[in-house]
């Protein structure tokens, strides 16, 4: 206990100093705030009243998901009803034109240049898109009858720039919580989005047991399954699996030097939560080309659309097929084998019992292979299991497994971000107090 205390004692002293990390929190917060503020500034031109019936009624459908996405924007649409599923979209169009195209490829390549492009031709695909999506929106609106107060090409006009404006402004705050927040900016939008309706998804939930439409054994099943999902997510991502990388002797002079060990740690959800996040931006494709038409006009697509909701047999085969395919895409993205194992060659490393170079990128592209399918089996089970129970009763989607995924993942991924800014805050004491001394 003392120890501990000590650490939590030693951990105040140090967040007390780190000025800097107190303004990127302060900043971060301010932003959120921005962003919630905007979730509840309606669109010009429509009836609420008519828009929540309608929208209430369809809650169980990828459009509860996507209201989700938005924080609750959809429900109320406000000017940020698209949310940054635009840009989630266009990220995974530029990820996948990366993964096959030699132009993108080389723009990888080349470092820091090469990034930046890349971003801002993710830019230019979220304008895009949002631009297509708000058009979509706005007939949409025209469609369901008493929703749209003067319905007509002004209307149209306004809803599609402010929803394209919306989305932009929202990417643009991601990014200055990226470089001047405390990072992670575009899943923190998400991430807050989600936090704050789940006080009254628990509310409600609380309520439909008190009216008796669900037993109070459901709810509490239902909240114990809950936290054994988050003991789940919090063992997995945590979990790692250690290659031995081995350095060699070398003598100069009369001494020895190297001869030391370390490890290459392998997560085993090097995804982490973007296959959830891109294959449910993939399942909401059905509603932006539901849009385009009249309801006499998209038959088709409106019954995939009724097929595709919470639980259905047809959404659960798309959401893990998505998830399986955008686990093995990402990892294999965000981490190269050949590269890993060049650099390893390059400073005398080894694993031991693996000749270093081919050998060594083909074991551990063995070893990732197989990590990444447990990564996506654990992924898979975590957000569509809950779907199953919850897709039974009228539970809202924020209690749904991609949302609690979500909620997890980012708030252990800020926590550890703030840890390390804590860290470098302390080493910069100790070193300042060591030049003292002398």
């Amino acid at each position: 206990m003392s120890g501990f205390a000590q650490n939590a004692e030693s951990g105040l002293g140090a967040f007390s100093k780190a000025d800097d990390l107190k303004k990127r929190i302060l900043y971060t917060l301010l932003i959120l705030i921005i962003y919630r503020f905007g979730t509840y500034v309606p669109l010009p031109g429509i009836d609420p009243t008519s828009l929540k019936e309608i929208v209430g009624g369809n809650q169980r459908s990828l459009l509860g998901m996507f209201n989700v996405f938005a924080g609750g924007a959809v429900q109320r649409m406000a000017i940020f009803a698209l949310g940054i599923m635009p840009y989630i979209s266009a990220s995974i169009i530029i990820q996948l034109l990366t993964g096959v195209t030699e132009y993108f490829k080389n723009l990888k390549a080349q470092g820091e240049v090469g990034r930046q492009k890349i971003t801002q031709y993710t830019r230019y695909g979220t304008v895009i898109l949002a631009l297509i999506q708000g058009y979509g929106v706005a007939i949409s609106l025209e469609n369901s009858q008493g929703i749209v107060q003067d319905p007509g090409l002004y209307f149209r006009f306004v809803t599609t720039v402010t929803l394209l404006t919306g989305t932009v402004f929202l990417m643009w705050l991601g990014e200055q919580i990226t470089a001047r927040g405390i990072g992670n900016g575009i899943s923190l939008i998400i991430f807050s989005g989600i936090v704050a309706e789940i006080p009254g998804a628990l509310a409600s939930t609380f309520e439909l047991g008190r009216t008796g439409a669900i037993s109070s054994g459901v709810i509490i099943l239902i909240l114990l399954l809950l936290l054994i999902a988050i003991y789940f997510i919090v063992f997995v991502e945590r979990a790692q699996r250690r290659v031995l990388i081995q350095y060699p002797k070398r003598q100069q002079g009369n001494k020895m030097y190297g001869g030391e060990s370390s490890y290459l740690p392998l997560k085993v959800n090097t995804a982490g939560v973007i296959p959830a996040i891109f294959a449910s931006a993939l399942l909401l494709l059905p509603i932006t080309l539901s849009n385009f038409s009249s309801s006499s006009e998209n038959s088709i697509l409106i019954s995939i659309t009724s097929m595709l909701g919470q639980g259905k047999p047809l959404y659960m085969i798309f959401f893990a097929a998505g998830i399986v395919f955008f686990s093995f895409f990402y990892t294999s993205i965000v981490f190269n084998p050949t590269e890993t194992a060049d650099n390893l060659k390059k400073y005398g490393g080894f694993v031991p019992g693996i000749r270093p170079g081919e050998r060594t990128a083909l074991f551990i592209e063995n070893l990732l292979t197989k990590l990444t399918v447990i990564g996506s089996a654990y992924l898979v089970i975590i957000c569509l299991l809950p779907e199953v129970l919850i897709a039974n009763y009228p539970v809202p989607f924020y209690l749904g497994g991609t949302s609690l995924l979500i909620v997890v993942v980012v708030g252990m991924d800020t926590i550890t971000q703030i840890q390390t800014r804590l860290m470098s805050v302390q080493y910069e004491s100790l070193i300042k107090k060591t030049k003292f001394n002398r």
